[in-house]
């Protein structure tokens, strides 16, 4: 017998006495903490190089500041304070493949009054602001930044911002029979999505596809059925997510039909949510956003399943237990299928979250790959999605053939031994 096939059935015999671990777990957590004075985060975007930025919160209830940061991937605690434009506050929104971050923030001048930013990565302070009254939500990889902007009319409207010219902003419109407008997400063609909305406190809304020329042939895509709908991210290939209201009345996470044709796809819900937003597509299709009871009740960090089939995941299922944190919200994928949520630590504090897929094959809070792992693996075996021993998270071939068996055993034993990252 060959050695390696003698230490496959070795492995595999030893597995079937072991008890296969009660939990799942798939992505490692890390808490990325927050800034000196400060006790609480919220992460909002990671590029495909790892960084993550979002902002710090205040301690003080009764005076709340909030300030950009640069968080330190690996939760040691080296967060880079963003800072501001003079001013108390600053949230950053986006990180493109560069390292270029933009969001906003108050001005020492017109404290009442928040500017679009680009912040200096290095927290020295040299941060641009882009436009008065504005915000900046989005950069792609070759810099283009969209937001919104309250114009001269009251309006607010979706910005193409000109980071050398204010002049030269862009403003992209609205809808027919809608007033004001956002811009979400820009992806590396430069097709940008956001919502166009008729009231700002109550009203109907629509996602929408802008015509980045500013020329108004923005497309309306509609929703599942309801008044209701908002489209969040785009990915490269014109993938579109966000939510929608169906003819019921629920809100359930959707995947937009690019061409307004109302070809929505419903990505479904979880047992007992009627609340779904998807806040996040990367360009492997994976889907992460949130879902509750309704919209004022706690809320849970989703995975998607981007084909509609319902198949989604509570992430709070996929982490290690023992930890006790609680993830509210996925708000952002990379293309390594690197997640950062917000949620809460032991402490009940609000916290940013980063989650790395776990190595292939790990399957409990350790970081490597053993027999442990392997009996769950074991427990799987010749599964399909049919049968009830079925463990997708067992299906590590690639590409993923919804059937457990030698090719993902081979992925298995190549990271058998090995540290997960």
């Amino acid at each position: 017998m060959r050695k390696e096939s003698a230490f496959l059935w070795a492995i595999l015999l030893t597995a079937l006495i072991i008890n296969p671990v009660a939990v799942t777990i798939r992505y490692n957590v890390t808490d990325l903490g927050t800034l000196p004075g400060y006790n609480s985060s919220r992460a909002w975007s990671i590029n495909n190089n790892g960084q993550v930025i979002g902002w710090a919160e205040s301690v003080d209830p009764s005076h709340y500041i909030m300030k950009a940061v640069l968080f330190d991937a690996t939760g040691t605690g080296n967060n880079i304070d963003l800072g501001t434009l003079g001013g108390e506050n600053s949230y950053a929104h986006s990180i493109n493949i560069t390292g270029q971050i933009v969001g906003a923030a108050d001005f020492n001048e017109f404290p009442s009054k928040r500017y679009a930013t680009i912040f200096d990565a290095n927290g020295e302070g040299n941060n641009m602001k882009l436009a008065i009254d504005s915000w900046a939500l989005s950069i792609n990889d070759n810099g283009w930044i969209v937001g919104g902007k309250k114009n001269s009319f009251g309006y607010q409207q979706a910005i193409l911002f000109d980071p050398n010219d204010t002049n030269k902003n862009i403003e992209l419109g609205s809808l027919d029979g809608f007033n004001h407008s956002n811009a979400y997400s820009i992806n590396n063609c430069g097709q940008i999505v956001g919502y166009a909305l008729n009231d700002l406190i109550i009203g109907d809304s629509r996602a929408t596809l802008f015509d980045a020329s500013g020329q108004g042939n923005n497309i309306d895509l509609g929703t599942l059925g309801g008044e209701y709908s908002a489209a969040i991210s785009i990915n490269d290939y014109g993938r579109i997510v966000g939510r929608a209201d169906t003819a019921a009345g629920s809100c359930h996470a959707v995947l937009f039909d690019p061409n307004g044709t109302g070809n929505n796809v419903d990505l479904g819900t979880l047992e007992g949510c009627n609340f779904l937003v998807a806040a996040s597509i990367n360009n492997r299709d994976q889907i992460v956003g949130q879902a509750s009871e309704d919209a004022l009740s706690g809320f849970c960090a989703v995975m998607f399943d981007p084909t509609g089939n319902g198949d989604n995941l509570d992430l709070n299922d996929l982490i290690d237990p023992t930890l006790c944190y609680s993830l509210s919200t996925a708000i952002c994928i990379n293309d390594n299928g690197w997640i950062v949520c917000w949620g809460s630590n032991p402490d009940g504090y609000s916290r940013a979250f980063l989650l790395s897929p776990a190595r292939p094959g790990d399957s409990e809070p350790n970081r490597d790959v053993d027999l442990r792992d392997f009996a769950v693996f074991a427990a799987a075996w010749r599964s399909t999605p049919a049968d009830e021993k079925w463990n997708p998270f067992c299906d590590i071939s690639e590409p993923e053939d919804d059937l457990i068996d030698e090719r993902d055993l081979a992925v298995f034993v190549d990271n058998y031994l090995m540290q997960s990252p």
